[in-house]
């Protein structure tokens, strides 16, 4: 038996490090492929080191471009090592390039493909991840489903149930075991005291093309968080995505931000400062699907400032509401999220699932 896992983005290792864990407790021949689909040397400096993951043994060096240019870079790269490697599976996460490049590559090459988080769903096809993901679980051999949810969109798309297996989402083991890690971190506990003054706050988030490359709906989000401020008298903590802030001042809208004193304006952090930020704020403004995910294991109120999410088991469970970019729906939504109990149960499973994924592709593969 012999897995390969492609990854490529912040994302795709955090979601991968409870199976990569899992992995290095076993005698299971494993290697991973680095993509480098959003390359620095600082994320690879936390990811690899700061959570003890092993390094890649293959680092691509792919960087940004166009979804086309990017895309096809991967399959040249991707494919050399799966010839000189011959694995079993490719094992892939989520909605990147990355991930459909490797599914693709694999599926040429008569390699199983083993799906991370397949099923989810925001029917949006203007979403460039929702062309990835529904393309990667169509030649998906394993379908590890994170909810019943998602495993009902796989069936109601004609995959064969046999191939669907309902494991949770790691999102919940990398959370639990990276939290963990955070939390005896001596330099991730000053950034964060520096950063917050112990003081109460909210965090925000904003990275997503349909919200910040579209100038009117950046400007109502943007007059939505200011108005929050003016009624709510709250702190907000903003880790600026580079792609935004470069937007925010094509569009004039950054020095209205940064005149305002209760919004914090920082440079992106690292995971493991993040986790911090994210397990004290007292309230989450996001349009990352990730960031909702994590606000929900952890208990924080989130909001979402998207019209549609592929994460609806959060809305179900209470966790979150979707509010777009209306304004009016942002102000009632934090009213509403202030006085909530936390008390939701977490849709997304035990914090087992990497265990689960490892023990199907074992007991599978040696048969």
């Amino acid at each position: 038996m012999k897995l390969s896992i492609i990854l490529g983005t912040r994302p795709e290792i955090i979601k991968l490090s409870p199976i990569i864990r899992i992995l290095e407790k076993t005698n299971i021949d494993w290697h991973i492929i680095h993509t480098n689909q959003h390359y620095s040397e600082n994320m690879d400096k936390i990811f690899f080191e700061e959570l003890n993951l092993p390094k890649p043994k293959y680092n691509l060096n792919i960087g940004s471009g166009t979804h086309g240019e990017q895309t096809g870079k991967m399959l040249i790269k991707i494919e050399k090592v799966l010839l000189k490697e011959k694995p079993n599976v490719v094992i892939v996460q989520g909605d990147t390039n990355t991930v459909l490049a490797g599914a693709l590559v694999a599926s040429k090459l008569k390699i199983e493909v083993a799906h991370v988080e397949a099923g989810l769903r925001s029917f949006d096809k203007n979403m460039p991840e929702e062309i990835n993901r529904v393309l990667t679980d169509h030649i998906s051999s394993y379908l590890f489903a994170p909810t019943e949810k998602a495993k009902d969109n796989l069936l109601n798309e004609g995959i064969e149930e046999n191939k669907i297996f309902v494991v949770g989402n790691t999102i919940v083991d990398a959370t639990l075991q990276n939290l963990k890690i955070a939390e005896k971190n001596t330099f991730v506990r000053e950034f964060f005291e520096n950063i917050t003054n112990m003081e109460d706050y909210f965090l925000l988030t904003l990275h997503r093309a349909e919200n910040v490359d579209n100038e009117e709906r950046l400007k109502n989000i943007i007059d939505g968080i200011i108005k929050v401020i003016d009624i709510f008298d709250k702190t907000i903590i903003f880790p600026i995505h580079p792609r935004t802030k470069k937007r925010l001042e094509e569009f004039n809208l950054l020095e209205k931000l940064k005149s305002n004193k209760k919004i914090k304006i920082i440079e992106p952090v690292g995971y493991l400062e993040f986790l911090m930020l994210e397990k004290n704020a007292e309230l989450i403004l996001t349009d990352s699907g990730g960031v909702q995910e994590e606000a929900c294991i952890l208990k924080i109120p989130c909001i979402t400032l998207r019209d549609n999410t592929e994460r609806p088991e959060t809305v179900e469970v209470g966790a979150n509401i979707l509010v777009g970019d209306n304004k009016e729906k942002l102000i009632n939504a934090v009213e509403i999220m202030l006085n909530k109990e936390r008390d939701w149960e977490n849709p997304f499973g035990d914090g087992k699932s990497g265990e689960r994924i490892i023990k199907i592709l074992h007991g599978n593969i040696e048969r």
